[in-house]
């Protein structure tokens, strides 16, 4: 039995350091060491392994559950990026609607994806992956140009488009478009993000019984993550200067290609809020292709911008993501 307990202690040990790896996303870039970024993507793995085990050392009255419980505290925060629980706020009329959704080109619908947003009666939609689509049903709507994968649609007065791509300029990877928007008197800048895809497919993530099949396949998912991550990380730079330079309170929404906790997350994150951290609950989880937990789309805001409501809308399945819809009061906090 000790030495049973032993190797649960080793292996505790070594969890707690990968959980305490992913941290450093906070202040490590992945052009210098990118395994930091994996890390993120097994989060929430390694908190249940974490949360089983601490449970175990409590129930065998074991003096290291209180070290494991304390130190656990770190990682509150990084949980509720995935799955959360708020307090109800009172909305008012004054709030204003955000749709944000992946519609995939409207490839499982095109009249659904439309009907849909109609519905939503939204003061502002923000598209990823749109495939340069029409939108005849949104009448009354302002739309910013065409560009096949972004799109910013609103029922106000918009100004000042600008896309945005990689820090790479030989690489012409659309990351970002801006556009400010005028909602009752005042000017907010919205960005609409798409961080550069992974392009993995279901058959190069799904093990099977061959192990030699299998560890090439896992081979070939890091070589597709390592670059990519660095991708990113240009992406995210340019991004940020816009949202450091902007006059305006900022709102950000889109599909990021990054889990919580990643270096995606907490660099574009920085001085914002996180609608769902503040007023989400339940799950995050807002792609649903793959049976496994992931948030890849966010909403996030000035802090000068109270978020009243978040919801992953999942009664819909017209796209491999749900959308998010946010509301915010537009008073000052």
């Amino acid at each position: 039995m000790k030495i049973f307990r032993l190797i649960l202690l080793i292996l505790h040990v070594g969890i707690l350091f990968l959980l305490l790896g992913s941290l450093l996303n906070a202040y490590i870039p992945p052009k210098i060491f990118p395994w930091f970024n994996l890390l993120s993507l097994g989060f929430p793995v390694l908190i249940v392994l974490y949360i089983v085990l601490t449970v175990f050392w409590v129930l065998s009255w074991k003096k290291r559950a209180f070290v494991f419980m304390f130190i656990g505290l770190a990682f509150i925060n990084p949980v509720k990026r995935w799955v959360n629980f708020s307090s109800e706020k009172k909305e008012s009329s004054s709030d204003i609607k955000i749709v944000s959704f992946n519609i995939k080109a409207g490839l499982m619908g095109k009249d659904e994806v439309q009907n849909y947003l109609k519905a939503q009666d939204a003061d502002v939609i923000l598209l990823q992956e749109d495939g340069g689509m029409e939108y005849p049903m949104l009448k009354g709507y302002n739309r910013t140009k065409s560009n096949g994968i972004l799109t910013i649609l609103t029922k106000h007065n918009l100004s000042n488009e600008k896309l945005f791509f990689s820090e790479d300029e030989s690489m012409e990877l659309q990351s970002a478009l801006q556009a400010d928007i005028e909602i009752k008197g005042k000017t907010y800048r919205f960005v609409d993000i798409y961080l550069y895809p992974f392009q993995f497919e279901k058959k190069m993530i799904k093990l099977d019984g061959n192990s030699e099949a299998n560890e090439q396949k896992v081979k070939g998912v890091v070589k597709k993550l390592i670059p990519t991550f660095k991708i990113h990380q240009d992406q995210v730079k340019k991004i940020r200067e816009s949202l450091e330079n902007s006059p305006y309170p900022v709102i950000v929404a889109g599909d990021f290609n990054s889990v919580p906790n990643s270096y995606e997350y907490y660099h574009l994150s920085e001085d914002l809020e996180d609608a769902f951290m503040s007023t989400g609950k339940g799950s995050a989880t807002s792609f649903h292709d793959y049976k496994f937990p992931i948030r890849i789309d966010y909403v996030f805001s000035s802090k000068s911008l109270e978020a009243v409501s978040y919801d992953v809308d999942r009664s819909v399945s017209i796209s491999d993501h749900y959308p998010v819809i946010t509301k915010f009061s537009l008073k000052d906090k």
